[in-house]
């Protein structure tokens, strides 16, 4: 093999490694961007869930202590979550860019998640007092709203765990790391609520 034959192979090689480690640097840029979609997503439902409890214990439907402890949990979620708009502004803007992992706010906003998912899970324990309560027409249409919304929450979080579980993988690969080809973006983290749903509330779809 000449020493032109084997600079044409050599070049061939180099240009295919580039290509590859082109090709793996775009991938990782598309999970990035599907991170940042997935958790702006997520947190559109989480303001759609806090504002239908709110809705609820204001109603007057339920009895008062449950009604102002909803009302509490919900309007606390609100607050840290922005709204529907500091929070959601911010994240979207943070990713993937952004090398900062989360916001001072992100654990404090989980948390109180958590907390109103407790205290609706408490108020609608009962089937059958939820149940009596679903005979008021209000009462029918909020819990009805309340549920679609939790149920959207636990999808749009499963996506978005999903996504940033597929992304960490790739971050991992020596190739990826070697070359830092994620940049400055921050390693995606999971989103960790307690989103698990009330005994006493009938999921979209199914009767009580």
């Amino acid at each position: 093999m000449t020493w032109s034959e084997i600079a044409v192979v050599v070049v061939a090689a180099l240009l295919l490694l580039v290509w590859l480690v082109w090709l793996a640097a775009n991938r990782l840029d598309r999970l990035h961007r599907k991170v940042a979609s997935s958790r702006q997503a997520l947190d559109h439902q989480l303001v759609r869930r806090a504002s239908a409890a709110a809705e609820l214990g204001a109603a007057g439907v339920l009895d008062p202590a449950s009604s102002v402890l909803v009302m509490d949990a919900a309007w606390e979620a609100l607050a840290v979550g922005g709204n529907g708009d500091g929070e959601l502004v911010r994240t979207a803007e943070r990713s993937p860019g952004d090398p900062r992992e989360r916001l001072p706010g992100d654990r404090e906003r989980e948390a109180a998640e958590s907390d109103l998912s407790l205290t609706l899970r408490t108020a609608l324990a009962d089937p059958e007092e939820v149940r009596s309560l679903e005979a008021d027409g209000l009462a029918h249409e909020l819990l009805e709203a309340l549920a679609a919304s939790w149920y959207r929450v636990q999808l749009a979080r499963r996506f978005h765990n999903e996504a940033v579980a597929q992304t960490q993988r790739v971050r991992r690969k020596v190739v990826v790391r070697v070359l830092r080809l994620h940049g400055r973006a921050a390693m995606p983290r999971t989103v960790e609520i307690d989103d698990g749903w009330p005994d006493g509330l009938a999921r979209p779809g199914h009767v009580g």
